[in-house]
């Protein structure tokens, strides 16, 4: 279902993008101010490249911000399980305490 779901919305797109290039083959010239350099590319290289690199960037930070929630549920997790591993050993103790005091003989009844 996914890849379907890719190709319907790829697909157009990507027609989109060359019906674009094909269309806006002029060149400009980019001053990039605060350096002394001028580059000259295509129209539909400076606005898709700009694209692309937002894409890119984009899917960084998610990415990013993916990988911290996933260390956090990790220890969170982490922590769930010490508290569960204290709470068994508790358990088992005062299970222990109960079986040792079933095995006593009552008090009072000394022969």
């Amino acid at each position: 279902m996914l890849r379907l779901l890719t190709w319907i919305i790829g697909l157009p797109l990507a027609v989109v993008a060359i019906g674009f290039a094909v269309a806006n083959r002029q060149n400009i010239v980019l001053d990039l101010w605060p350096l002394p350099f001028t580059v000259g590319l295509s129209l539909y290289l400076t606005v898709l490249g700009s694209l692309a690199i937002g894409l890119i960037l984009g899917l960084l930070v998610g990415g990013m911000a993916a990988g911290g929630r996933a260390a956090r549920r990790a220890r969170d997790a982490e922590t769930r399980a010490r508290v569960a591993e204290a709470e068994l050993a508790s358990l088992r103790g005062r299970a222990a305490a109960a079986e040792a005091a079933q095995a006593l003989p009552p008090p009072g009844n000394a022969a």
